[in-house]
């Protein structure tokens, strides 16, 4: 589990993440700087900090090598809901999200294989984070019909700093529950992840 301290300094946010993996380890990442003192974090900085804190992540996690666990754990339905999204084809999408009092990444809704893209992103809270995986059809140039499946991180702007960092330092451990994942977005608005941007990567 990581933590983020920010302190105004000046006419900049000084941002410190604290590892509870390192207990006598703080490291000091990022400033970000401001062209007047806001009195709070913009949604700008909201992203940056998404951002950093996945490269965090990632470094921590190497640092306590291939074996140590990081992040939340994994429900079991969860292995098995994608698999039958992944092999039966029975949902279009389906979405997670972590459930803080089980200490765990859980299921929280299918769509049916009749729901469209809309249906699927309408479903995505506007002010929380969540973890998605969709099975996007599709045809070729060649006119070849065809299906990858994407891994979606929505993590808004608008949320707070709390689920950015638990869905941060969660996510690469999560993702690679899910064997099979073709490609991976992490979008901070809509468009970041419009059915144009898919069609775009699985071309």
């Amino acid at each position: 589990m990581h933590h983020i301290h920010c302190l105004r300094k000046n006419n900049s946010w000084v941002c410190t993440f604290y590892s509870l993996f390192l207990p006598n380890t703080c490291n000091s990442i990022t400033s970000l700087h401001y062209l007047k003192l806001h009195e709070s974090i913009s949604p700008s900085a909201h992203h940056l900090l998404s951002s950093v804190a996945m490269s965090f992540s990632r470094a921590t996690s190497f640092s306590r090598g291939p074996n140590a666990s990081s992040g939340m754990g994994v429900a079991e339905h969860c292995k098995s809901t994608y698999l039958e999204l992944q092999r039966k084809k029975v949902h279009r999408y389906v979405i997670f999200k972590i459930d803080e009092m089980k200490k765990e990444v859980v299921v929280e809704k299918t769509g049916s294989p009749s729901e469209s893209y809309e249906d699927f992103t309408a479903s995505l809270p506007e002010n929380d984070c969540r973890y998605a995986v969709y099975d996007f059809d599709y045809v070729t140039a060649e006119n070849c019909q065809k299906s990858k499946i994407f891994f979606i991180a929505w993590s808004p702007s608008v949320s707070r700093i709390r689920p950015k960092m638990l869905y941060a330092t969660s996510k690469d451990r999560f993702r690679r529950e899910l064997q099979g994942i073709h490609y991976e977005i992490q979008a901070t608005d809509p468009t970041e992840m419009e059915l144009d941007v898919l069609r775009e990567r699985a071309n």
